[in-house]
């Protein structure tokens, strides 16, 4: 049953102009200190959730990003600060991207944030999707940095889970062959502190591929489907595919059991002013995450307008009506979105958890006034806030 909700900031600055006519990605470059300003902002949206009853503020790491969309490039740092800010919302790491890290001192970072936090936040993994970010961290081509995330998930587990471990794989010698220390030979390490409230972790399902599915269970890792990386909003295919998943390991569960689904929402008196309102940050958050894979099949004509305002509404991109009817994002007065998460929490028996969130790209105060009236009108129909 639906009992939990939380949100997605990715850390991105107050755009002063919005959609296909505001300037293109490419020429947004912000100065230091409006890069700097998603962290306040973070603090602000953490004590209103916090406030209005919301389970947990998922955030987004990413690196460089001096257009200003995604300035947060440690999660956990940042989430234990939030949680000395508030009483009793939890952060999720919504995704640490593992090529960035080394994966024990992601281990002993987050065993750190547990302990601290008294178990307030969450780990999460991704692979990473900006080649700016991923490749000057760890330059490898697809097969080899698929190759290197799922070393490092394992590393990364062994750390968290095992009294003591050792792991000897294509990219890491853990610990190294013939270290001597203290008169011993060293075979095995220790993580230190280990966390104390949490080992849970959680992926974005993108692809939904059986190699990706497999890899994950078989390393007890929840999943998204919806929101952020995972664009799309709820997937039955999935949600059937991954119960099947669990099944074939024992674990007859039902349906959305272990998974967090993504909404993209935006409320307003009716519908139509609910889309026109949410049409210029769906543009945004096309302009954005089009090149990168995000926005459907698009062709190399359509990423062309994109990035011209003269042009980009010419590119022929998916509308938000488009996005409404297919479930992506619920839009319109709250009963409207009462009635669209109970059929989820119908269709979805084993679902616990939604994340509903504006796109990147949203402006802060957009954000902070969509999270209080969800809370207000919305959350209060399935026993929140």
């Amino acid at each position: 049953m639906l009992t939990r909700f939380g949100t997605l900031y990715a850390g991105q600055v107050h755009h002063q102009e919005l959609g296909f006519a505001a300037p293109a990605v490419n020429d947004r470059w912000y100065d230091d200190a409006t890069l700097a300003t998603p962290l306040g902002v973070a603090e602000t949206i953490a004590q209103v959730m916090d406030q209005a009853g919301y389970d947990t503020l998922w955030m987004a790491e990413h690196h460089f990003q001096r257009e200003g969309y995604e300035c947060i490039p440690n999660l956990l740092l940042l989430a234990t600060h939030l949680a000395a800010r508030t009483e009793h919302l939890r952060f999720g790491s919504g995704f640490n991207v593992l090529p960035t890290w080394h994966p024990l001192r992601l281990a002993e970072d987050y065993a750190m944030a547990d302990i601290l936090t008294r178990g307030r936040v969450r780990l999460g993994v991704g692979r990473g999707y900006h080649a700016r970010e991923v490749r000057t961290f760890a330059d490898l081509g697809p097969e080899d940095a698929r190759e290197l995330f799922e070393e490092q998930v394992t590393v990364l587990m062994k750390a968290l889970h095992d009294r003591s471990f050792s792991h000897h794989g294509r990219f890491y010698q853990l610990p190294p062959e013939g270290l001597d220390y203290r008169g011993y030979q060293v075979t095995d390490l220790t993580l230190v502190p280990k966390p104390q409230f949490s080992t849970e972790c959680w992926q974005p399902i993108v692809s939904a591929s059986d190699r990706g599915i497999d890899f994950m269970l078989d390393h007890g890792i929840k999943g998204f489907v919806g929101g952020g990386a995972a664009s799309g909003g709820a997937s039955l295919e999935v949600a059937r595919r991954w119960q099947q998943k669990k099944a074939e390991r024992g674990q007859d569960t039902p349906l959305g059991t272990d998974l967090i689904f993504g909404f993209s929402i935006y409320l307003g008196d009716s519908v139509e002013a609910a889309m026109r309102a949410g049409k210029p940050i769906l543009e945004e958050y096309q302009k954005m995450f089009a090149p990168l894979g995000f926005a459907g099949d698009v062709s190399d004509e359509q990423l062309a307008r994109l990035g011209d305002p003269a042009r980009a509404s010419t590119a022929g991109m998916g509308t938000i009506e488009d996005a409404v009817d297919d479930g992506s994002w619920l839009v319109g007065p709250p009963e409207r979105l009462i009635d669209a998460l109970g059929q989820v929490q119908e269709t979805y028996p084993g679902l616990e958890e939604v994340m509903v969130a504006q796109p990147v790209g949203a402006p802060p105060p957009v954000i902070i006034e969509q999270l209080q009236r969800f809370a207000d009108e919305v959350m209060p129909a399935f026993g929140g806030a």
